[in-house]
C-alpha cells in the first residue's frame, strides 16, 4: 500500500511544524544541602530502550519523545505528529539507546526548535477560531462555520445537523433530541461521515470511468496519518475528514488513490496520470498539509465546550 502524500506528521526536513510538546523550564532559588555518597555512580544510559515516553536532553532544554519500533522502518527517523508529539521510530531489531536518541536529536535540534515554533502559532491560531462563540467553530466544505445548539422537536428520536446560512457566515446547527444519548460530537461527527462518504461515491463515479480504473471496494475511516489509501486488491480508503476541506481537495485526493489503481507507486508516470486529472493538484496537497492540524483536531474541543455551554 503506498504511503501516499496525505501523512500529517512532518518527517527530516519538512516544511510545516505540528508537534505540540513544550520545553520544560526549572525554577530557581537556593539549592538545599543534601548528604551525597564518597563516589558518585556514572549515570548509566540503557542499551536498548524500551517503547513508550521518554525525555532527550538537548541544547535548547528537556525534548520529550515518544519511542516506537517498527518491523517496517529501515532507518532512525523522527517525525512530529500534531496529537502526540514527536516520535522516535527505531528499526524493530535495531538497538537504541538513550545516548543513540539524543545524539540524533542533537543534530535536527534547529529543525524541530522552528516546527515546534511554527505549531504554537497554528494552535494559537486555531484556538481563537475555534471559540466564535459557546460551542466554537470548525471548517466545513473549506469554509469556517460556527456551532450552535438548536433544541430539537420532541418528537425527534435522533439527533441531527442543519447547514443554516446567515449574514455574517455559515453556521451548522446542532438538533440534540432528548431520546439520543450520543454526545453532541458523536452526532457532529456521524453527520460529517455520511456527507464525507456521499462526496467520495460522486467523485468516484466522474473519475474512475475518465481514468479507465474501477475500485474493488471504498472505505471511508478516520486515518490518522494519511487522507487516502489504495492497496493492490483495488481497494480504496478514505478519511472522512477531507468533508471539511474545500471540494478541490477532497477531488484531488480521490483522483490520487485512482491514478494507483493504474500505476503502484510515485513516480513520474503516476504523477503525469494526476496532472490530467488535476493540474491544480499541487495546490490542493499543499493545503492539506498547512491544514492538517485543523482538520485532524476538528472536533476535539467540541465537548468541553458544549458542556461549559449548558
Amino acid at each position: 500500500m503506498p504511503r501516499c502524500w496525505g501523512n500529517f506528521a512532518i518527517e527530516g526536513d519538512g516544511t510545516t511544524g505540528l508537534a505540540h510538546n513544550r520545553a520544560v523550564v526549572g525554577g530557581g532559588g537556593a539549592r538545599p544541602a543534601v548528604r551525597t555518597p564518597a563516589r558518585q555512580q556514572p549515570r548509566r544510559l540503557p542499551d536498548r530502550l524500551v517503547e513508550g515516553r521518554h525525555v532527550a536532553q538537548l541544547a535548547a532544554g528537556p525534548l520529550a519523545f515518544t519511542l516506537r519500533r517498527s518491523a517496517r522502518a529501515r532507518r532512525l527517523r523522527v517525525t512530529i505528529d500534531p496529537v502526540r508529539g514527536v516520535l522516535v521510530t527505531l528499526p524493530a531489531r535495531r538497538g537504541g539507546g538513550l545516548r543513540l536518541i539524543e545524539g540524533f536529536l542533537a543534530e535536527r535540534e534547529a529543525w524541530l526548535q522552528r516546527h515546534l515554533a511554527s505549531q504554537a502559532r497554528e494552535w494559537a491560531r486555531l484556538d481563537a477560531q475555534r471559540h466564535d462563540g459557546p460551542w466554537g467553530a470548525i471548517r466545513y466544505l473549506g469554509e469556517v462555520h460556527r456551532l450552535h445548539a438548536v433544541p430539537a422537536d420532541p418528537s425527534l428520536r435522533r439527533s441531527t445537523v442543519l447547514r443554516v446560512g446567515a449574514a455574517d457566515g455559515d453556521e451548522l446547527h446542532l438538533l440534540l433530541a432528548p431520546r439520543d444519548r450520543r454526545p453532541p460530537r458523536r452526532v457532529l461527527e456521524d453527520w460529517l461521515r455520511e456527507r464525507a462518504r456521499a462526496a467520495i461515491e460522486i467523485e468516484l463515479e466522474h473519475e474512475a470511468p475518465a481514468l479507465g480504473v474501477q475500485p474493488v471496494g471504498v472505505s471511508v475511516r478516520d486515518q490518522r496519518t494519511r487522507w487516502g489509501s489504495a492497496a493492490r486488491s483495488g481497494r480504496l480508503s478514505f478519511s472522512w475528514r477531507l468533508i471539511l476541506a474545500p471540494p478541490e481537495a477532497l477531488r484531488t485526493v480521490v483522483v490520487h488513490e485512482l491514478a494507483h489503481l493504474r500505476v503502484f507507486g510515485h513516480g513520474q508516470a503516476f504523477w503525469s496520470i494526476v496532472a490530467g486529472r488535476r493540474p491544480d493538484h499541487r495546490e490542493w496537497r499543499r493545503w492539506l498539509r498547512e491544514h492538517a492540524l485543523e482538520l485532524h483536531t476538528a472536533l476535539d474541543p467540541l465537548d468541553v465546550e458544549a458542556a461549559a455551554a449548558v
